[in-house]
């Protein structure tokens, strides 16, 4: 019973600690000015739809022949490159500028990559459900047509997400190198990850190829829930949540090594 007791204590605590650190990371961001918070939530908005709108421009010019509605194909696709990429890429130096925050007993490591997750996972989200709530009722596209699917789609993407952040954090907080080398890594990922093209337009043997990259797995899950019979979805769920478990526990591991390196700071 005191067991269960302290398990359950420990964690309201972890959560205020965890609560705190998203307001001040808010606060830190975005200031109290203007629209403050909502940049969290307008941001990603306004990069996925000027990515629709050079969508629509292709189209006009005949550069693509995609008989899809794009509003749609193009929310689904960046909002999941500014999921990945922006979570990763809040976690690469986290550590070194609330290295004060550290000394307080409650606040650990993983704290910090917590509340920088939290953030990116919740504009990338409200990014993609604001946006195609309003394509939809619009008239611009119809509903998702599975709902569940699409859904499971986006939680394997938010895992992955999760995943690779507490993998490029720890280590771009070691070198400034990899923090580097990852800016790098992270722009010829952009047009494999499945933002820009179904599986099924590709060669068979390129879909094979394609299809070794996470993140594709779970852009043709989420469009095949809300395409429906309309595409010919390929990806394997399995896969991805292999990649993901296994990410994640290096993550974790990377992340204890990195607290132990500030311990002994």
């Amino acid at each position: 019973m005191a067991t269960e007791c302290s398990l359950r204590c420990s964690l309201a605590i972890q959560l205020r600690v965890v609560g705190a650190l998203v307001l001040r990371e808010v606060l830190t961001r975005f200031g109290r000015n203007n629209i403050g918070f909502l940049w969290l939530f307008v941001e990603p908005m306004i990069f996925t739809l000027v990515f629709a709108a050079v969508w629509y421009w292709m189209r006009d010019k005949g550069m693509h022949g995609l008989d899809l509605p794009i509003l749609p194909f193009a929310i689904t696709g960046y909002s999941s490159v500014l999921l990945w990429r922006n979570a990763a890429n809040r976690c690469a130096k986290a550590i070194q500028p609330n290295l004060a925050l550290l000394y307080h007993r409650n606040v650990t490591v993983l704290d910090l990559f917590i509340a920088r997750l939290i953030l990116e996972i919740a504009g990338a989200t409200a990014s993609l459900v604001v946006l195609l709530g309003v394509t939809v009722m619009l008239g611009q596209a119809a509903p998702p047509a599975d709902l569940l699917t699409m859904a499971g789609g986006w939680f394997l993407l938010v895992w992955f997400a999760i995943s690779l952040g507490l993998v490029i954090g720890p280590l771009a907080e070691r070198s400034d190198s990899f923090d580097r080398i990852w800016h790098m890594i992270q722009y010829p990922l952009f047009p494999i990850s499945g933002a820009l093209f179904l599986v099924d337009w590709l060669p068979t043997k390129v879909q094979q190829i394609v299809l070794w990259v996470p993140m594709t797995n779970g852009v043709e899950m989420l469009r095949a829930g809300y395409y429906g019979s309309l595409i010919d979805a390929h990806y394997d769920a399995g896969y991805l949540a292999t990649v993901n478990l296994v990410l994640l526990w290096v993550g974790l591991l990377l992340v204890e090594g990195n607290k132990r390196g500030v311990a002994t700071e």
